[in-house]
Order: C-alpha cells, then structure tokens, then sequence
C-alpha cells in the first residue's frame, strides 16, 4: 500500500491485529528485509513495515533525507493508519529515524527497539567516511551497493548466507543513487540522541552484534550503561535480523510480551 507524502509515494506493508509495532529497515534496505521475522511478529501484533524515504518503493524527497524527514514520513503513515502509540524496532539507520520519530512524539512510543544501531551522532572520523562512502556511491552506485551489503555481513558468514545476500543485493540494487546519497547525508549530520536512552519513559532495548563491523561492540555497551535500557548480545554482525535471526526473534518476542 501507499500513500501521498508531499507529493510523493510512501509505501508500506500491514499484516496482523493486535498492538502495533513499526519496523523500519536500515541504508539500501526495504521493508522486505523484515520477511523472516514478520509471520511471527504479526501472530499476535499488527506490524506496520515502512519503507523509508529513496528507498524500497519510496520516492526521494531531495538530495538530503534527514532522520526528522524520514520520521515526518512515517508519522504521516501512522496517522493514516490511526495508531496511536506503538513499539518501534529500527535496524540500522532506521533506529536513527526511530529515535527522530521518538524524540519528537514520544506520547506515541509505547517502547523502542535499536537493532544494531546507536543514539550517537557520527563523529569526526564517521563523517569523512560517509563522505567518502558518497563519492563512491556517485561514481559506481551498483558496485558500491554490491560491496555494502557483502561488509556488513561477519566475514564467515558470507558463505552461510549466500542466497540472502544475494537478495538483499537484488533488492538494494533498486535505490536509486538520489535516495543512497540523500541518506548517507542525512545520517552524517543527524543529531545526538543518546539523552532519549537515559530519560525517556518508554521502555527500551538495544540489540548488539558482538562481531557487527559497523557498530564498535563496546562503544555501545558505554553508551547504554547507566541507562533504563535491556541489552540483548547477539554473536555474529550487523545484520542480526538475518544472521541471528532466531535469537533477534526470541528478544523482540520477550520486549512485546512483557
């Protein structure tokens, strides 16, 4: 299904009753990356999978996607939807968008689930490889988008998941170049949000890959210590929805049925 978004399709898949849970998926992902955990998830939930903006079925709004953009579009989806409070699971940098939707309409956070993702803002160094990433992304899209994908898998797991890399590989080699740049330049100037992990009233969890290429393990151990947050290990890398994919299952299960 879609809708209108200032002027420009907002796609999104609806499966299930029962509480609402809003899945948004990470860079040069849709939200049929969520496939294998939605039949569960919708047994007893109503599961709302959006594709954000540049992305899946999704039109570009410019050459910037910020997070606050990304989460104006999924509240317009929302309201459309007429829910009023749901649990947010974000991948990537949909847990950046989760956290821009939160911090500006918290009364709809019923709870918040980062999966291999963190409330920090990029640093200095961050930043230059996102920068770094874009010139790569203008020069060869496709290739860049081929050796994405394969990187943020553990090294020996590229064997084991073959077929699914291949279709995640299918499926990202869709974005279009505006929508991958619109959204790497977004997340290099997205704000710090780390605060929300420490004084906001929704219940939260961050699920961690011990092996994750991306995300330095400890450094987000330190930004949630201290913090009213569940952490969940899981072994292997940044894909944990696929590579974990039992374990990723077992945890959102345990934070929806509460």
């Amino acid at each position: 299904m879609t809708i209108d978004h200032k002027g420009i399709p907002v796609f999104y898949e609806e499966r299930g009753r029962g509480p609402a849970v809003v899945l948004l998926h990470g860079l040069l992902e849709s939200s049929r990356v969520w496939n294998g955990l939605v039949p569960e998830l919708s047994r007893k939930n109503r599961v709302i999978a959006i594709d954000l903006l540049g992305h899946g079925q999704t039109g570009c709004l410019g050459y910037v996607h910020t997070m606050e953009m990304m989460a104006g579009a999924v509240e317009e989806v929302l309201k459309y939807l007429k829910v009023r409070r749901a649990v947010f699971i974000g991948h990537s940098m949909g847990g950046y968008v989760a956290l821009a939707f939160a911090e500006e309409h918290p009364d709809t956070v019923k709870g918040l689930i980062l999966l291999n993702s963190t409330a920090r803002a990029d640093d200095e160094m961050r930043r230059k490889n996102r920068d770094r990433a874009i010139a790569a992304v203008k020069k060869d899209h496709k290739s860049f988008i081929r050796m994405a994908i394969t990187n943020i898998f553990r090294p020996k797991n590229r064997s084991i998941f073959r077929k699914e890399i291949k279709e995640i590989k299918t499926e990202a080699l869709k974005t279009p170049l505006q929508g991958i740049v619109a959204a790497l330049e977004g997340m290099k100037i997205r704000d710090d949000r780390e605060v929300l992990l420490h004084f906001s009233p929704y219940r939260k969890m961050m699920i961690a890959g011990k092996k994750d290429p991306v995300l330095d393990f400890d450094t987000l151990m330190d930004q949630a210590r201290g913090a009213d947050i569940t952490i969940f290990e899981i072994p292997d890398g940044h894909m944990g929805h696929i590579e974990n994919k039992n374990e990723v299952l077992r945890a959102i299960c345990w934070f929806l049925n509460k």
